[in-house]
């Protein structure tokens, strides 16, 4: 004879693996935020004061630029080439959510309003955001765990990136590879029509400012990967602070205030 179970029992068994449901995909949602900002900040450290050596590569040419950037927090960033000589002294400031460029040769400091912090840096395949190492994944994205897979015996998360209602973001999605020891192997970014426009990898991990860090990192076009800028780490310091003055108009225009 089948047993009959009350229906007040089963509204509460369905209401507990409900609460539980939302309550995992919750907890899934934290990791996967988590996961992120732990990558971001391993990443970009408190401060790090780096030489990297640009190539940007296309089928018929190629050109490279040195460059030294500081970094503070999460949002100030300063850029300054000092090679090739035609290029010397370019450079870029991030403080907070505003940005600026400054170009020696007509000595004008330009502030870029926000439509431009996607616009390519130099003529790389890098833009101001990406260069800028900017925070807006961490604030304007939904982050999903997709699954995991395995990267040199470590465990891969695989990220889903969704904007937020209304973040005043270009991309209409990411996909991330975080390796467990935070290190970022991989950012697809996806266009509103979610088709991949650009990769960024990483590779050739090595111990670099006393931690785990890609000496290589490049950006290459999704539709021709003969078309990319390959980021060499030639110098790279992780600092726990660094002075004010090092992020102003004035330091933008002159190294040596």
């Amino acid at each position: 004879m089948p047993i009959k179970i009350p229906v007040g029992f089963r509204i509460i068994c369905w209401s507990v693996c409900w609460v539980g449901l939302i309550l995992v995909g919750a907890a899934a949602a934290r990791d996967a935020d988590a996961i992120v900002s732990d990558s971001f900040h391993y990443m970009r450290g408190e401060a790090s004061v780096s030489t990297v050596v640009m190539t940007i590569h296309r089928p018929d040419w190629e050109r490279q630029m040195t460059v030294n950037g500081w970094t503070r927090g999460e949002k100030d960033s300063l850029l300054r080439i000092i090679e090739p000589p035609k290029d010397e002294g370019n450079g870029t400031l991030k403080k907070g959510p505003e940005m600026w460029t400054y170009n020696p040769k007509v000595n004008r400091v330009i502030k870029l309003p926000p439509s431009m912090m996607s616009q390519s840096w130099m003529g790389s395949d890098f833009s101001n955001n990406d260069l800028a190492k900017s925070d807006t994944l961490l604030y304007d994205y939904d982050h999903v765990l997709e699954g995991t897979e395995t990267h040199e015996g470590k465990k891969v998360y695989l990220i889903k990136s969704i904007p937020k209602p209304k973040a005043p973001v270009i991309w209409g999605m990411q996909r991330l590879k975080i390796r467990e020891d935070h290190v970022m192997l991989e950012e697809t970014f996806y266009d509103e029509d979610l088709n991949p426009v650009k990769i960024l990898t990483s590779s050739d991990i090595q111990m670099l400012g006393g931690r785990l860090f890609p000496k290589f990192t490049t950006m290459r076009k999704a539709e021709d990967p003969e078309e990319y800028t390959r980021l060499e780490y030639k110098a790279l310091e992780f600092k726990e602070d660094l002075p004010d003055r090092i992020f102003t108009l004035s330091r933008l225009k002159n190294p040596r205030r």
